[in-house]
């Protein structure tokens, strides 16, 4: 839970006191923010501690300060400390009076104790919780995913969703007729859901509903399950009190799951997985268009955008590298991505979008255990790649697979295979002259007020030549991106076309980086977006960014 105001003055350092509405403490705060403003209240969002010296209120006036305390409680606010000995030797007499009558409690900050402490703590306690929540929301998922992978299935997952709700869940089919439910002794409650569960079969995927009768009644919340423009089963969850973070997590990923579940047969995924094979091997045999055609509509647009490979061993436990599968591919359904995954000996090839759910579930799931996984899970993953490249790719997520083993970790990519970089190389000063000189002309364009041409062409190459991810991470229209490479072109007199040219900017705007820039940019690790430069891959995508 978040902290409350009980605990802030239980909290030593801070060495609050209590002046007023004892009865109030167990309040949760949801920020502490300070104002010596005499009305605070446009700038809040109900839920704080509020902080002020009493700098601008008329501490005299016993109906000023009763009309103060009233709008702060009106507003939300928790709680009121007044930090004494600045501008004031006490609390006002009249403040405290008007903190008694309205039961709003009033906390004393004695001078020692700045603003920023308490806003610190406040800080720190919600942090932890978020921590907590997202480390239970992991753990929920893990052992969802083993329970849809036991030989209990589906009815093993509702299981342990209900378990970790604190309550019942059920799961209908399209006219409304519960197929599963878990515990057996909800079987009335979830009855009485069938209607709403049944209206919702006729709302597009994804859809969602709350429900809630008489106060004694379940909270039930009903989830759509399917990924298709209508959801092919409906998912209840039931419990007395709404859904927390780490519950909701959980539910989310069980919908992702059951989606699953729902949708693809046994057969089905075997199917699936001989043909992902086959269009790998064309596209490791530089057949890229070969594969796109025996791939048809399976992969939707993965095969025509940048893309990582990724590479997986389990020292021969084949149910780690299901339960990294499944996580991938409840992560691309969820988002509504395509995801490839191939049997590669007694390991496991995956090819996901490079910046999307599929590659994100990839790494945290491999980083779930940072000292190491007990099922022996291994991963090394690629730089982003276009499908011509995918071959090189593969090569350098096998690379990356050995160094993990060596180092002992569980996932390693690519862009941090190097143990160093080439960055603090460029601090030379016949280096900053040469970049100095590449970059004159249009350092001296953009001062002239002409255009943003520098900034522009790092956003452009740091995103590997990627058109609407650089456009966007600049805030403006890809055309507006366009025009200025091409300006860029005229005044260098040069292609962008050309590796070598791509990668001599890249260097200059490097070296030629400014100490503010440098402590934001030599910072980075290597495997960052624009971190590092990598040759050899920058050649395989030289038709990729040419054609882009």
């Amino acid at each position: 839970m978040r902290p409350t105001l009980a605990s802030l003055v239980q909290h030593t350092a801070l060495k609050l006191g209590v002046l007023a509405g004892e009865g109030g403490l167990e309040a949760e705060v949801r920020w502490a923010h300070a104002s010596e403003l005499a009305d605070p209240v446009p700038w809040l969002d109900g839920g704080e501690l509020l902080l002020t010296t009493g700098l601008k209120l008329a501490v005299d006036d016993p109906r000023e300060m009763r009309a103060y305390v009233a709008r702060l409680a009106g507003a939300g606010v928790v709680g009121l400390g007044f930090g004494v000995g600045v501008n004031h030797p006490g609390v006002p007499p009249a403040l405290l009076a008007a903190a008694r009558d309205l039961g709003l409690p009033l906390l004393s900050v004695p001078r020692p104790t700045p603003f920023i402490a308490i806003s610190k703590a406040v800080s720190a306690a919600i942090a932890a919780e978020q921590y907590r929540s997202v480390t239970a929301g992991f753990a929920a998922q893990r052992e969802l995913t083993r329970a849809a992978l036991s030989p209990g299935g589906q009815q093993a997952l509702l299981e342990r969703l209900a378990g970790q709700v604190g309550g019942w869940v059920a799961l209908y089919d399209l006219t409304g007729t519960v197929t599963a439910l878990a515990p057996g002794w909800a079987a009335r409650r979830a009855a009485k859901a069938a209607a709403d569960a049944r209206r919702l079969v006729d709302r597009p995927a994804p859809a969602s509903v709350v429900t809630a009768g008489s106060p004694d009644d379940d909270r039930i919340e009903l989830q759509s399950v399917g990924t298709g423009q209508l959801p092919r089963s409906v998912l209840a969850i039931g419990t007395a009190t709404p859904l927390g973070p780490a519950e909701r997590y959980a539910v989310q990923s069980a919908v992702a799951l059951l989606t699953l579940t729902t949708e693809r047969s046994r057969a089905f995924q075997a199917a699936e997985s001989r043909l992902g094979g086959a269009v790998l091997r064309m596209l490791l045999s530089g057949e890229p268009d070969h594969a796109r055609t025996v791939a048809g509509q399976l992969y939707g647009g993965l095969l025509d955008a940048p893309l990582r490979v990724a590479v997986a061993e389990a020292d021969g436990d084949t149910a780690a590298l299901e339960d990294l599968g499944l996580v991938v591919e409840s992560a691309a359904a969820r988002a509504g991505e395509s995801v490839l995954a191939a049997a590669d000996g007694e390991g496991l090839v995956l090819l996901a979008a490079d910046g999307g759910a599929a590659a994100t579930a990839l790494t945290d799931h491999a980083r779930a255990e940072p000292r190491g996984r007990a099922d022996g899970l291994v991963l090394g993953m690629s730089e982003p790649s276009g499908p011509s490249a995918v071959d090189a790719a593969y090569q350098h997520a096998r690379e990356a697979l050995l160094v993990a083993r060596r180092r002992g970790r569980t996932l390693v990519e690519h862009d941090h295979v190097a143990d160093g970089s080439i960055v603090p190389l460029l601090a030379d000063d016949a280096v900053r002259a040469f970049a100095d000189g590449m970059l004159r002309s249009l350092r001296d364009h953009d001062e002239r007020g002409r255009g943003d041409l520098l900034a522009s062409l790092r956003a452009w190459l740091a995103r590997h030549g990627q058109w609407d991810a650089a456009a966007a991470d600049l805030g403006v229209h890809r055309h507006t991106l366009r025009y200025r490479m091409r300006r860029v072109e005229e005044i260098l007199d040069r292609s962008l076309d050309d590796p070598d040219v791509r990668m001599e900017l890249w260097l200059a705007l490097k070296a030629s980086v400014d100490d503010d820039q440098a402590s934001a940019v030599f910072g980075r690790e290597a495997g960052e977006r624009g971190g590092g430069l990598h040759l050899e891959a920058a050649a395989h995508r030289d038709e990729d960014v040419a054609g882009a």
